[in-house]
């Protein structure tokens, strides 16, 4: 029997799509997982007894991620792996920008994972050969006639991130999702869309990060597939309106 531990992770954004099927994929390995999402989580803890760690809370306030580090830190004192995948992707097709649209965008991406961030560092400089991956939303890619605001900022915080980690040696990645052809006005020079499965995303992420790149660059995806829920139209409400072929792909609520 070996005597290595398990692997521990914390894992946001776990409740649906690519985050589900990651959760599913590193607790297959015996590895410890403690899940942040939205959306309730029992029935994977029931599915594998004493692995999973529930971690609730809303991860755009920061008393609520401090609790979950410290509930981690009580738990299990440390972390080895974390990997930041809630957040949400809007595709503003010729509508006018609205403040409370640039507002829930840059909450629910930019300042969960900058918390989440700052809550986990502490755990990964405590864990064994640990490692930092943020999930960016597709638009880090496209031009800029598409807009999701602080995306660029997401790519400079995992980037920030790096630098101040490299000393504890903890490796930091960044996995870029693909493009997406249902969203408005790619260009025609872009690759075409391949229609993975959240479950094949999901595997070829972990394989991946295995070998700890500083980039993970999936092929071309359909998102609709792998962040299958509409955005969160009580946030929303009144902001704009659109037609349901409008209606926005989501990473997992933070």
């Amino acid at each position: 029997m070996s005597s290595t531990p398990p692997r521990r992770y914390w894992l946001t954004g776990a409740g649906n799509g690519i985050g589900a099927s990651l959760a599913e994929s590193i607790l297959r390995t015996g590895a410890h997982l403690a899940v942040s999402s939205r959306l309730p989580c029992e029935a994977l803890s029931a599915r594998y007894p004493g692995q999973v760690l529930i971690v609730a809370g809303n991860l755009t306030d920061s008393q609520a991620v401090r609790e979950a580090g410290e509930r981690i830190a009580q738990e299990w004192g440390s972390l080895d792996s974390v990997i930041i995948n809630a957040g949400t992707a809007e595709y503003i097709s010729g509508q006018p920008v609205t403040p409370s649209i640039i507002e829930h965008i840059v909450r629910s991406n930019l300042l969960a994972a900058s918390l989440c961030i700052e809550a986990a560092s502490p755990l990964l400089r405590a864990g064994n050969a640990a490692h930092l991956a943020g999930i960016a939303s597709p638009l880090t890619y496209l031009p800029p006639s598409q807009f999701e605001a602080g995306d660029c900022g997401m790519r400079f915080l995992f980037e920030s991130a790096r630098g101040k980690l490299a000393r504890d040696g903890i490796d930091v990645t960044i996995v870029y999702p693909g493009f997406d052809n249902s969203s408005p006005a790619i260009d025609d020079g872009l690759p075409p869309s391949i229609r993975w499965s959240a479950e094949t995303a999901a595997h070829h992420i972990l394989t991946q990060l295995t070998e700890r790149p500083l980039e993970v660059i999936l092929p071309a995806m359909t998102m609709n597939l792998l962040w299958p829920l509409p955005s969160n139209d009580t946030v929303l409400a009144g902001a704009h309106s659109r037609s349901d072929s409008d209606q926005c792909p989501i990473k997992g609520h933070p």
